[in-house]
This record gives structure tokens, sequence and C-alpha cells, in this order.
């Protein structure tokens, strides 16, 4: 399902509902409908530039494994082209949380409110 973020301070922001729960959780708030309120912004722009930032933390700390060409990391068979393909589909959280961040920067910037499901 589709979740579309508003803001009279920005062009709306469209978003997968299991992508987006893990920001809307970080902020406490309901997945299906809220609002971050303008006075609320700054606080919601530090959590998530503070997630961010554990987050390529933590990804620094994991070791590179190098694969064998012919066997994956799980020694299941998988050749290092599925193993490429699988990496590619993976998407930092960084990365998903961008466009909502660049939103609420936005938002508090204008003195706006941040909305979806309404």
């Amino acid at each position: 399902m589709l979740i579309t973020f508003t803001s009279k301070a920005t062009a709306d922001v469209l978003m997968y509902e299991n992508h987006a729960r893990p920001i809307l959780e970080l902020l406490h708030k309901d997945v299906k409908r809220g609002v971050i309120t303008a006075a609320e912004t700054a606080s919601a722009i530090s959590v998530l530039e503070a997630e961010i930032e554990r987050s390529k933390i933590e990804l620094d700390i994991e070791p590179d494994v190098d694969l064998p060409a012919d066997v994956g990391a799980s020694g299941t068979g998988h050749t290092v082209d599925e193993q490429e393909d699988q990496h590619l589909q993976s998407v930092r959280f960084s990365t998903r949380a961008y466009p909502i961040l660049e939103m609420l920067r936005a938002a508090e910037r204008a003195g706006k409110d941040v909305m979806w499901g309404v």
C-alpha cells in the first residue's frame, strides 16, 4: 500500500507502507495516518539524522566478504550475479528516509505540518 506524505511546504512524497513503517515508528507515529506538526519538525529531523548516522556506522562495522565465483555466502549455490542482484535490491535506511527528511526540513523552514493518510 502507498502512503502519500503531504505538506504545504513542498511536493508530495509517495512511499510504500513497509518502507515508511521504520521511519514512522522511529518518530512514534501511526503508519496509517498522522501528522508531524510544525512544532515537531525540528525534533523529527534530529531523530532521523541520528538514526541515519547510527545506520551508517553500523554498516561500516560489518566486514566485507569475498565470495567464490560459483557459491554464495550461504553455500546454497547462488552465483555471484545472484548475490549482486540481491545486494542491489537492498536500499539503505538513509536512502529511504531522505525524501521525508527533506520534506521535514522544508516544512520546518516554512512553519508547516507534514501529514499522511488524511
